[in-house]
């Protein structure tokens, strides 16, 4: 992970010091992305139904192990949801043919690198 963050970091430095062509505007850096598919609130919500799912187990077992396996297929879910609502913005950042400037793929390329750490961080 460290060796991650290390390139990330050379690879940042290097993508500030692209040369800007006169009349052209400055590219722009890939989006800040949270490490954290879910939002505060939305972990806190998880959290809490899994307290109240691990708090019922004691009366009623069964039930609660079949909350549980509700409760990850959920966020499960969301977090495909997120991923594939992220790719779907990645791709579309170049797939609108020709118009596409080699500056705004080599962005989209770091931008695809991070999103795969991401990937295979979980």
């Amino acid at each position: 992970m460290k060796n991650l963050d290390e390139s990330l970091k050379k690879e940042q430095i290097r993508s500030e010091a692209v040369p800007v062509r006169d009349g052209e505007p400055p590219p722009q850096p890939p989006p800040q992305t949270s490490h954290s598919i879910f939002s505060k609130q939305q972990a806190d919500e998880l959290r809490e139904r899994w307290n109240t799912i691990q708090t019922a187990f004691i009366d009623e077992p069964q039930r609660s192990v079949k909350d549980a396996d509700a409760l990850v297929a959920s966020a499960t879910k969301q977090i495909a949801d997120a991923f594939a609502n992220q790719k779907g913005e990645l791709e579309k950042q170049w797939s609108r043919g020709d118009q596409v400037s080699t500056e705004e793929l080599r962005i989209t390329l770091q931008q695809y690198r991070t999103f795969f750490s991401r990937l295979l961080s979980i």
